[in-house]
């Protein structure tokens, strides 16, 4: 079965009486490249059957979908944190910061945010839920998956270009045996995080504080 047929009827929201945006970020577990996030508002009544976890798409049908959101979207915007960044304050921070940095750019103010995961931080004033696994339940969250994804695989793209021997073009900067091979022949590039383990050679202490 390929895996665009695994297909899953979404929520169309979660808030009844506002205007919510789905947040969802792409590139936390990588040892290189920014951490992308997107927020997305859809119409109150819109029903995408195609909409889902970004994850069980195929890059083509992630592309296709891409086009979709952006057309139908009220609202959409992608925010971007950087390698230096994410050194500076942790992944945990630099996802949200990256989701703050996409709400920031809305053209439509949202009156509440859903989210991916288990952990947020507040965005001003507006009320928020976190919501496990998000982006296979709600098709705003799903939306923000695929724009996050989409837009954070492109860029992975352009550095394999720059830098092409990491395989950054196929493993799009996470911990792969081809990516760590390419750090052990090659050292770094300004595009790696510092602060991870790099070579897999140390135990990852990740900071929740």
């Amino acid at each position: 079965m390929s895996k665009d047929k695994e297909t899953n009827h979404l929520l169309p929201h979660y808030y009844t009486d506002l205007i919510e945006a789905g947040c969802d970020e792409a590139g936390r577990g990588c040892l290189a490249g920014s951490v992308y996030a997107a927020a997305v508002i859809l119409p109150r009544n819109y029903d995408n059957p195609l909409l889902n976890d970004s994850k069980k798409l195929s890059e083509k049908k992630r592309r296709e979908l891409r086009d979709m959101i952006v057309r139908d979207a009220v609202a959409w915007a992608v925010g971007v944190v950087t390698p230096e960044e994410i050194d500076k304050i942790n992944i945990l921070k630099a996802s949200f910061l990256a989701m703050h940095r996409a709400l920031d750019q809305l053209k439509v103010r949202p009156e509440a945010v859903i989210v991916d995961g288990n952990r947020f931080t507040l965005y001003q004033d507006l009320p928020y839920t976190t919501i496990v696994k998000g982006d296979g339940k709600y098709q705003a969250i799903a939306a923000a998956s695929i724009l996050a994804k989409t837009f954070r695989d492109e860029y992975m793209n352009r550095l394999a270009e720059e830098y092409p021997y990491y395989d950054w073009h196929k493993n799009k900067g996470y911990p792969t045996k081809a990516h760590r091979e390419g750090i052990r022949q090659h050292g770094t590039t300004p595009y790696h995080r510092m602060s991870y383990n790099l070579m897999g050679d140390r135990q990852l202490e990740l900071q929740f504080d």
